[in-house]
């Protein structure tokens, strides 16, 4: 048996932040790992998506600026893409990640890791041969999530694509149905249609249901645009044909027929199969912790990241991760937890100041609360609207920008509560609204906060002046 002050399940950039965190703190830790270093962020979903989407954006850009579109007079290289995106996925091998493993003094076990005991994970390696891990102080499961796979007839034996197929495929589909409308299959229809693929979506209800009304149908509209089709509709069921091609057949009685189908419908906690009920939690699913990630009832375990359900976003992720190694290491020394909100073990963001892109044309940033939620909440608000491209760096930016900011202000208060930017690169922007609303700077502060001109950033004046000075 070998003895860790720390053993964390899971070797994405969730649980490399856990095990480092408490390695600065002094403690000892073993990263167990059944697939690639580095996890479903650097592989398949954040880095490889945006290695995708980034092509067709440039030249889009690049478009709609006169002396540049000049210079771009053919289609996107599409080999040229996969290349790019291939780089950023590391061709698939993780020989760097495990290289940064041993530089941060964290030991990797290779395999499939369930909790056999108290403290206790038995490690099954490729080879079938198992290894049994003690932890003087604590386990922390980092196991991610996995694509849901819903319960469609004939969907599971046509073989579909999750998010892993779309964002690492070497091809370009010549038509691709997509089931959903979250961020995924919205980054994944724009990415593809983009590629030139006829993309087909069709969803339940509406796109990006938990962003604001107005940023939602921005990406409908610039999706239509780009050719793809959305239908609001069911998958009553799927069929793969002969000829290779997926046959969908809807509740209104129509088909849809594409060279493959991707099935974006959500995400499923990766805590099936890594012993939780020899941890005394039964049930299994998303596991439930305090603002510290320690699972409720289990003072040794602690989940972080996805599979707790707080924040399904590796950037949060990352910053539970900081929070649960330190109040690991702070534990096991004695030292006093500083779990108050806004405290230093205390992941309090994640209840009402996530921020969250999605890399669509166009962008839309977020972070706290919309106009609906705020609302919901019993704040008593103020909506600010700007056009962005009334704002002199709009014009200096493209030609024809097109965009739109929403502020929510807490009038109780005079302090900004969440906010939304749609338009190009308005990812870029959104860590100035993440502070105010983190740090809950007053509005008659951000007087004092000048922005540059020409810049977007001046959307910050326009929401002021919005607002009014005096009433600031």
């Amino acid at each position: 048996m070998d003895s860790y002050d720390l053993i964390v399940l899971g070797a994405g950039p969730v649980g490399e932040n856990v095990a480092d965190r408490a390695v600065q703190g002094g403690l000892s830790a073993v990263i167990v790992e059944s697939e690639l270093v580095g996890g479903e962020c650097s592989y398949w979903a954040c880095m490889p998506s945006k290695g995708l989407l980034r092509p067709s954006a440039a030249v889009r850009a690049a478009r709609d600026v006169d002396g540049a579109r000049q210079a771009v007079t053919g289609p996107l290289d599409v080999p040229g893409v996969f290349r790019r995106r291939d780089a950023l996925a590391h061709d698939w091998s993780d020989d760097g990640q495990v290289d940064w493993l041993r530089d941060a003094g964290i030991d990797l076990a290779r395999g499939h890791g369930r909790i056999s005991g108290e403290r206790e994970v038995t490690v099954t390696g490729p080879d079938g041969a198992t290894r049994v891990l003690h932890a003087r102080h604590a386990v922390a499961v980092c196991t991610g999530t996995r694509a849901v796979i819903p319960d469609i007839p004939g969907l599971r034996e046509a073989k579909p694509w999750t998010s892993r197929e779309a964002t690492s495929a070497h091809d370009v589909p010549e038509s691709l149905a997509i089931i959903g409308g979250g961020v995924v299959a919205c980054e994944m229809a724009t990415a593809h249609a983009g590629l030139g693929s006829r993309v087909t979506m069709i969803v339940r209800s509406g796109l990006l249901a938990h962003v604001e009304p107005f940023a939602a149908e921005a990406v409908r509209g610039a999706l239509t645009r780009a050719g793809v089709v959305i239908r609001t509709a069911t998958t009553q069921s799927v069929r793969r044909e002969a000829d290779g091609d997926v046959t969908l057949t809807l509740d209104d009685g129509t088909a849809v027929r594409a060279s493959e189908v991707l099935v974006a419908t959500g995400r499923a906690p990766r805590t099936d199969d890594i012993g939780l009920d020899a941890a005394g939690v039964t049930g299994g699913g998303w596991l439930e912790v305090d603002d510290t990630m320690r699972v409720r009832g289990v003072d040794w375990l602690y989940a972080v990241g996805d599979v707790n359900h707080r924040a399904l976003l590796t950037h949060q992720g990352k910053y539970q991760a900081r929070a649960a190694g330190d109040v690991i290491a702070a534990r096991a020394a004695g030292e006093g937890v500083d779990a108050a909100p806004w405290g230093r073990h205390a992941a309090t963001a994640d209840h009402d100041a996530v921020p969250q892109v999605v890399f669509t044309d166009p962008e839309v940033a977020s972070v706290g609360a919309t106009e609906a939620s705020a609302r919901a909440a019993g704040h008593r608000i103020r909506v600010l609207d700007v056009d962005l491209a009334n704002i002199a760096g709009a014009a200096t930016h493209a030609d024809h920008y097109a965009g739109r900011a929403r502020a929510i202000v807490d009038e109780d208060r005079g302090v900004l509560i969440g906010a939304t930017f749609t338009g190009p690169d308005v990812a870029e922007m959104l860590q100035a609204a993440t502070i105010a609303v983190v740090g809950e700077v007053p509005l008659k502060r951000l007087w004092h906060a000048v922005p540059a001109y020409p810049t977007i950033s001046e959307v910050w004046l326009r929401w002021l002046e919005a607002y009014g000075r005096e009433s600031a």
